[in-house]
């Protein structure tokens, strides 16, 4: 069974930093997208960023410019590094990793962390 482990999470106040990371296995992580996504109580999950196997990054609007992903191979981690943090990213947060293949797609997901923005 494919396990996704994260680290990282707790409670910071408005304007601090955070970061949380993820680990896969490595027949996971050398070929798979990588991404975090989140779920605020009584949202739906949604995206925040991703990294593909080759580094290529994606973000949401919504934490565009505050939010920095990153992959390190060699130590098959995942980091999102949290900058700027506002009550609003208060959420869980979910480590996801996906194949596309022609046709069917591979995806795993981490039990998640919570991350706190608060005073």
């Amino acid at each position: 069974q494919v396990q996704l482990v994260e680290s990282g999470g707790g409670l910071v106040q408005p304007g601090g930093s955070l970061n949380i990371s993820c680990t896969a296995p490595a027949h996971i992580f050398r070929s798979y997208t990588m991404a975090w996504y989140r779920q605020a109580p009584g949202k739906q999950l949604r995206f925040v960023a991703s990294v593909t196997s080759g580094g290529l990054t994606n973000y949401a609007d919504s934490v565009k410019d505050r939010f920095t992903i990153s992959r390190d191979n060699a130590k098959r981690r995942m980091y999102l590094w949290m900058n700027g943090l506002e009550p609003e990213d208060t959420a869980y947060y979910y480590c996801n990793a996906r194949f596309l293949f022609p046709s069917d797609i591979d995806e795993y997901w981490s039990e998640g962390t919570q991350v706190t923005v608060s005073s």
